[in-house]
């Protein structure tokens, strides 16, 4: 078990020595959080929950009614699900192949820190199906070690990305502009 101090209290995180990140906050999430503007009212999809912390922080921000969370692993939607009962909450949370098993769509934010120790696969399911559930003018944070591969597909779905280093890591933003990818051809490759 460990805490978080954020600017409206402490967030307490029961973790699971099996989940990502089970002894302390990951420093690549608290670089993420530290960069997303969070507005009254938004809707906020935590993609690839874990233990729940980005979630929880949103939901303590913006109100547990509008946040979801999802993971594949159902270990981690029970961790997400309990660590909000320790602080408190209760969260709409789905076990979920990336956004495949969530009903709902039209959110102003998507916040991810997809594995990206290994092949692309997770990420590039994330941006493509994410940026399907944002609403226009919605936006997707998504935060890693890498640039280059992510920065190229942010760019050729959502038309553009910024980008911001943090602690060593890269947080990267994008907003959905229009209805349909930037450049369709992506997909096909």
């Amino acid at each position: 078990m460990y805490t978080v101090d954020t600017p409206f209290g402490k967030i307490v995180i029961g973790q699971s020595e099996d989940l990502f990140s089970p002894a302390h906050p990951d420093r690549g999430t608290l670089a993420m959080l530290s960069c997303v503007s969070f507005l009254p009212g938004q809707r906020v999809l935590d993609l690839g929950c874990g233990c729940g912390l980005v979630g929880l922080y949103a939901a303590m921000l913006l109100g547990q009614e509008n946040v979801v969370m999802c993971d594949i692993d159902p270990k981690a939607v029970e961790a997400a699900r309990e660590n909000a009962r320790l602080n408190g909450l209760e969260i709409c949370a789905y076990v979920s192949d990336g956004v495949s098993s969530v009903p709902q769509s039209d959110f102003d934010l998507i916040l991810t820190n997809p594995p990206y120790q290994s092949d692309f696969s997770v990420a590039k399911r994330f941006i493509e199906k994410g940026f399907n559930r944002l609403k226009i003018g919605g936006r997707m944070y998504m935060v890693n070690k890498r640039r280059a591969w992510y920065e190229n597909k942010l760019r050729a779905i959502f038309g553009g990305v910024k980008i911001k280093q943090v602690d060593g890591y890269f947080v990267f933003e994008a907003e959905r502009r229009r209805s349909a990818y930037a450049n369709a051809r992506t997909l096909l490759k």
